[in-house]
């Protein structure tokens, strides 16, 4: 398994163009997940990109853990919120237990159909028993790319949410929503919080 060049090549070319105002707003879903957790809880970050959720984890008071598979992404996020954030893609997560929470907001939606089990299975596995995962992916009828030559997996709802169960989770909400992508298309995202049944 491997990341998608042209994918990371977009992000790569987005961030030096990218300001302290853009995007600073958190994403929309971030404090009720967060709501969830416990007093100090380590959250790991998924596709931290520029750094705007994994700030906010950190000054709600939790420990967070930013990554990014793009280094220049990971250079801003350190550069406007000095985050600590780390190069990380996601098939080189290995961690066993360690986290109380992972949080990947519109990133995992460019693994491939393929690869998505097994990366699913290594969050599971990162997690400490009852942890919670939050990820959102937008919905289509299978594998392709955005008008920005990005790889996207485009699951249907049931698709999806039946791959967390199959890995180990249990589906705590589910929010279908409609969204605007960086492409400016407009069409339906999911937004699953699951949470780990039984010990990895």
């Amino acid at each position: 398994m491997s990341a998608d060049p042209a994918t990371l090549a977009f992000y790569a070319g987005l961030a030096p163009g990218l300001t302290a105002s853009s995007g600073q707003a958190p994403s929309r879903h971030l404090d009720g997940f967060l709501d969830r957790l416990e007093p100090g809880a380590r959250v790991l970050e998924l596709g931290c990109g520029t750094g705007r959720d994994g700030a906010h984890i950190a000054e709600r008071g939790f420990v967070v853990d930013a990554t990014d598979a793009v280094p220049a992404m990971v250079r801003k996020a350190n550069e406007r919120f000095d985050l600590g954030a780390r190069v990380m893609r996601f098939d080189e997560l290995a961690a066993r237990g360690e986290y109380d929470a992972v949080w990947a907001h519109a990133c995992l939606l460019h693994v491939a159909r393929a690869d998505l089990p097994d990366v699913l299975a290594a969050i599971r596995t990162a997690l400490k028993p009852g942890g919670w995962h939050y990820a959102s992916y937008k919905l289509g009828n299978g594998e392709g790319r955005c008008l920005l030559g990005r790889l996207h997996n485009f699951p249907d709802a049931d698709w999806i949410a039946g791959l967390y169960r199959e890995v180990g989770f249990a589906i705590a909400d589910s929010e279908i929503f409609r969204g605007q992508g960086a492409d400016g298309t407009v069409r339906d995202w999911i937004a699953l919080t699951v949470r780990l049944k039984d010990p990895a």
